[in-house]
């Protein structure tokens, strides 16, 4: 039977290669945390994908992309050093102060939704929110990198911030509970 080269048949028996050459389960936590890092980065490829993506959120959101590879490959190898640094960190941190200090104060909690691209950025977050969900239990487990689980916490925080950014460049309101 031929097969895409990218096939190599080993994962056939329900186990993966992690970086460094050990196996684990497909069914282990840790795969569990770095499918959804990956399903995380998908649906911000998807955000990405939006035609109209205002430009003042694009390059941050595609910085966030490249720093989620960098997670997943953390997490891929635990026993590497981790590749995430304070400084992806602090990047991030810094476009959700920028971003809160052009929003109108937050007085009562809003619902997923108002425009297009807030309501995908709204999916994104807990998209980020389970991540960090499976990265906490992973770390009861194992190595997570402190790194990671502050990056996913802060991202979180950006992306509810990025949603009502996206609603107010589109003109919408936020929608209030």
């Amino acid at each position: 039977m031929t097969r895409p080269s990218i096939s190599t048949g080993r994962g056939d028996d329900g186990s993966t290669d992690l970086i460094g050459g050990s196996r684990i389960s497909k069914s282990s936590v840790r795969m569990f945390a770095v499918g959804s890092v990956d399903e995380l980065n998908a649906c911000l490829g998807l955000v990405l994908a939006e035609e109209q993506m205002p430009p003042e959120l694009r390059s941050s959101l595609e910085r966030i992309q490249r720093t989620l590879f960098t997670v997943g490959a953390d997490l891929a190898s635990p026993s590497s050093p981790s590749r995430l640094t304070e400084e992806m960190v602090q990047a991030l941190e810094k476009w959700g102060v920028s971003l809160e200090a052009e929003l109108p104060p937050l007085t009562r909690f809003i619902l997923p939704g108002g425009s297009r691209l807030a309501a995908l950025l709204h999916q994104a977050r807990v998209i980020c929110r389970r991540t960090e969900r499976w990265c906490v239990a992973l770390k009861e487990d194992g190595p997570v990198p402190t790194a990671t689980l502050l990056f996913l916490n802060r991202l979180s925080d950006v992306l509810f911030l990025a949603a009502r950014m996206a609603n107010k460049i589109a003109g919408k309101q936020d929608v209030v509970v």
